[in-house]
């Protein structure tokens, strides 16, 4: 019996005192994520709360266009601190759209292969931008919609 009573008196200060995300990250994103649903906007925009400001930039790319999800978060990231930097620096950012077509002749087909770039050249640099929240908008599967964050302090 005692050691039962000592088990359970040892096991509850365990389970108050829980690690977890920050509550207040996830709320934001929870809410980002309502606010796009509802209209979505592109762009950088300044988000306060009670306590703090965030820098946030919002974009959303094609799925199709990426055979790999890791190039699709690559691409986010890269335009995502371009957006950034435009915003914080007033950079001149210019983005060009290279489209690659290849043709193989085979004896009965022809492969007509498309390959899209995109080149981003910007002028100084946001640090500190993490991934806040990733989702599929709600009635358009064919996009991916990413939310880049920063406290302002």
């Amino acid at each position: 019996m005692k050691r039962l009573l000592f088990l359970l008196l040892s096991a509850l200060p365990l389970s108050c005192y829980a690690q977890d995300y920050s509550t207040d990250i996830t709320t934001l994103a929870n809410f980002l994520k309502r606010m796009y649903n509802q209209t979505s906007f592109e762009g950088v925009k300044i988000v306060e709360d009670y306590d703090n400001s965030y820098l946030i930039s919002v974009l959303s790319l094609e799925k199709s266009k990426y055979k790999k999800e890791s190039a699709m978060f690559r691409v986010a990231w890269g335009k995502a601190l371009a957006q950034a930097s435009e915003f914080v620096n007033g950079a001149n950012i210019t983005s060009d759209l290279i489209i690659r077509t290849t043709e193989t002749k085979g004896k009965t087909d022809e492969e007509v292969t498309v390959e899209t770039l995109d080149k981003i050249h910007s002028v100084g640099f946001v640090q500190g931008m993490e991934l806040l929240s990733n989702f599929v908008p709600s009635g358009d599967d064919a996009k991916m919609v990413f939310i880049y964050s920063r406290k302002i302090e």
